[in-house]
């Protein structure tokens, strides 16, 4: 048995295996298993197998745990290290999840063999890749001198502070930020890449962010896949969905792509890309006709019946109270507070006649909603009239229904904060929320349950600085807009390979006269740096994972010496602040720091050195009873934040500039097609994207969906190197002819370096989401034609 486990393991530790060796190896099973659901499960029962492999050698092996850090799920790893060497990773047997291919290649990553291990300055032209070797001390005495420099000549809204997704542990991001406040601040991004809109609905509407429904989802009965794909996404927890489908719900996906979902799910509904809220207001428009909402839930729970005056403004006791709302009680025919008790409330101006022309919040839903009846909803969404009604009478009646939405491609677009907050009308509206098997399914970890505490609090700043809006990075920086940038810190992210419009993103890093990457490799963005420093991956170091991906708070060890002269983010904060005179604040052992963050929540660290702890002990439910986190602990449907913005209060619908509809829109004749991105299972974002197992497995190169029909209007066929194209720049893809994305729409891959043939970005639109301040690179308009 040794011999043939053996016998596997030399394929898989081949740099030169292929996938094409590898589907050979395996059975014809676990090939359709790897293609369809992407569980990878070969693999795995390899990897499990492995330490099996070494016989009586076994006891040799130490372990030690971590967690994946980036914008995944933060799934539990166990490395068995042999001689002071990562041998392999798999996921923790008594993890509540398992992992995937990308956890398991951990091992690559720790041994990569193009692993960053020394300070390099630049010596060549930005972009070249030629750099010199420093020492550590040069680096931070360079580092200091330039910051220095800059705040002399520009001030500190001179200095740039970018880390994002790339690691998502409580330590290092946070230190980030606290070192540059403790030296006046710094200019920062606005928004998020990922999610800006979900919390510019979300936060007003209800309260609060981060919170997902993961542990009821097998409850659910009827579950709406909208916009995403958590075959892929939520991978390790897919098997609830399959257990929801076990138990008899059903599986619906709204997506302009038939993804991994799509594939196990029973019913695909195309639509055309950043239509979804008009397609929510059609599904209102039948609810609340056929009067399927829940009424009781709506006058207790909500501010659906908080009365708007004929300015549109909301009616208040007292101007001074923000929460003194009012209401119409029925018994008393008055206005009375929307707390008081004893009163029977009028939903709508239907039930009575209301004072001075008043309506209720329902009455301004209705009248958004009753404009899109099932024909008008079709002719903007290509979703069928019938298809329409038959989903709203089903989410409404097969209760308890749920929609994943999940930071969804479908709030990625001009007006993505009415998507996000029309899945929560839908879901106020028919009383699918706070109750098992309910809601709308966000990121959610354990910062919904306690507060972690920073590891160095930051002192207050005094002054406010400016920010720039992140789908704008590129163009603001070259256009000194809000501001100068003369230094920029760049750590846990590659704004080459996410940042919409690469092309302005290559030419903010060659105009910022020192930019520093932090990273463990060579990166699409650390080719364009003045100062690259080397720093770890999980395994080598130790840190505290407890954010907003997993239920749980993990302790991250050190497994094995990082390579060369690789230190952790926080070690280099400590020595700068060493230098400055406040490393009292931030030089303390890593330690210390993870107890402060555990400080008053009831985790311990070493609790956490035996294992994995979750805060709480029972299933959680995302505003249990109709409970939400605002101040009135209400929902609340009329969002004035968007009203101070000169946006409806009101979820509408807007049509996009970049949308093949859009008869006013000039890009539409020259660019006919719509271009999505998606996210794949080899990478998350850019992370993993160069791992030699990643690129064996699946694909090597980027590729693009397109339909047979749209391929044969421009005589591409299958496989063909073709450039997808736009006035902002060119991605070069090899073409995937299928009827799995809709006709008028490519699908485009997120996460390709340049030295993979380019990120997406280099195309996708770099418009400021309108309510948010995030993306809406699946707003863009292209076309494609055959490489040269």
């Amino acid at each position: 048995m040794a011999n043939k486990i053996q016998e596997k393991l030399d394929i898989f530790s081949r740099t030169k295996m292929n996938r094409r060796h590898f589907l050979k190896t395996t059975s014809a099973a676990g090939a359709a298993t790897l293609a369809s659901t992407g569980s990878y499960q070969v693999l795995k029962d390899v990897a499990l197998e492995q330490p099996k492999a070494y016989g009586a050698e076994l006891e040799r092996f130490e372990t030690f745990r971590s967690s994946c850090a980036m914008e995944c799920l933060h799934c539990n790893l166990t490395a068995f290290v042999r001689d002071g060497k990562v041998v392999k990773v798999e996921a923790s047997e008594d993890f509540n999840v398992k992992g995937c291919l990308r956890g398991m290649s951990r091992s690559q990553w720790v041994n990569h063999e193009q692993r960053l291990k020394k300070p390099m300055l630049r010596k060549g032209k930005k972009g070249s890749g030629e750099f010199k070797e420093i020492s550590w001390d040069e680096a931070l005495d360079l580092i200091i001198e330039k910051i220095n420099e800059t705040k002399k000549k520009l001030g500190n809204k001179g200095l740039l502070l970018e880390n994002a997704s790339g690691n998502m542990d409580a330590i290092k991001n946070s230190m980030a930020g606290a070192f540059f406040d403790y030296i006046g601040g710094a200019t920062k991004p606005a928004g998020s890449l990922c999610c800006s809109a979900v919390a510019a609905a979300m936060n007003p509407m209800v309260g609060f962010r981060y919170v997902d429904t993961r542990d009821t989802i097998r409850d659910s009965k009827y579950i709406i896949c909208w916009g995403n794909n958590p075959a892929v996404t939520m991978q390790a927890y897919f098997k609830e969905y399959e257990e929801a489908m076990r138990n008899g719900a059903r599986l619906i996906v709204i997506d302009p792509r038939f993804n991994e979902t799509a594939a196990r799910a029973h019913e695909w509904i195309p639509i055309n890309p950043s239509t979804d809220t008009a397609l929510a207001l059609g599904m209102l428009n039948i609810i609340i006709k056929e009067d399927l909402i829940d009424r009781p839930f709506l006058v207790e729970h909500t501010g659906a019946v908080y009365l708007v005056d004929e300015k549109g403004e909301l009616v208040r006791e007292n101007p001074e109270d923000p929460d003194s709302y009012l209401v119409y009680d029925l018994n008393k025919k008055s206005l009375v507070r929307h707390d008081t008790q004893g009163i029977q409330v009028a939903l709508s101006a239907e039930e009575a006649e209301l004072p001075n022309g008043y309506r209720t919040v329902f009455d301004l839903i209705k009248e958004q909603a009753v404009e899109w009846t099932p024909e008008k909803t079709e002719a903007e969404t290509d979703v069928p009239k019938g298809t329409i009604i038959r989903l709203a009478r089903e989410y409404a009646l097969s209760k308890p229904s749920m929609i994943i939405q999940n930071m969804s491609g479908a709030q990625r677009t001009e007006y993505g904060t009415y998507v996000a907050a029309s899945q929560f009308y839908l879901a106020i509206v028919t009383g699918n929320i706070g109750k098992a098997g309910t809601g709308v399914c966000d990121a959610g970890g354990v910062t919904q349950f306690v507060k972690i505490n920073p590891p160095v609090v930051a002192p207050e700043l005094k002054e406010e600085l400016p920010k720039i809006p992140i789908s704008k990075l590129g163009e603001s920086i070259v256009n000194s807009n809000p501001t100068e940038i003369g230094f920029w810190w760049i750590m846990t992210t590659s704004p080459m390979t996410q940042v919409p419009n690469t092309n302005m993103v290559r030419k903010a890093l060659e105009k910022v006269p020192f930019v520093v990457v932090a990273d463990n490799l060579m990166t699409s963005t650390a080719l364009y740096a003045d100062l690259i420093l080397p720093v770890t991956t999980i395994f080598e170091d130790t840190s505290l994972m407890a954010g907003v991906r997993s239920h749980y708070i993990q302790l991250m060890e050190q497994a094995v010496e990082p390579p060369g002269e690789a230190k952790p983010d926080y070690w280099i904060f400590a020595q700068l602040a060493n230098r400055l005179g406040f490393g009292e604040a931030f030089d303390k052992p890593i330690e210390e720091h993870i107890k402060a963050c555990l400080e008053g929540i009831g985790v311990t660290l070493e609790q956490l050195r035996k294992g994995p702890v979750k805060p709480v002990a029972t299933p959680s439910i995302p505003f249990k009873d109709g409970e939400f986190r605002t101040t009135t602990k209400k929902a609340h449907l009329f969002v004035e934040d968007w009203k101070l913005k000169n946006y409806s209060p009101i979820v509408t619908y807007i049509q996009a500039d970049e949308f093949a509809k859009n008869k006013t829109s000039k890009l539409v004749e020259k660019y006919p097609l719509m271009a999505i991105q998606y996210k794949m299972p080899r990478s998350i974002h850019s992370s993993f994207s160069t791992l030699p197992w990643i690129n064996e497995v699946h694909q090597s190169e980027p590729e693009t969906l397109i339909h047979p029909n749209d391929a044969k209007k421009r005589g591409i066929k299958d496989g063909q190197k073709v450039v997808v194209f736009n006035d902002r720049g060119e991605h070069h893809v090899k073409a995937v002819i299928t009827p799995h994305i809709k006709e008028g729409v490519v699908a485009l891959q997120n996460g390709w370096w340049e030295q993979q043939g380019g990120s997406s970005s280099h195309v996708t639109n770099d418009k400021v989401e309108a309510l948010g301040s995030g993306q809406s690179c699946n707003n863009t308009l292209v076309d494609i034609r055959k490489e040269d």
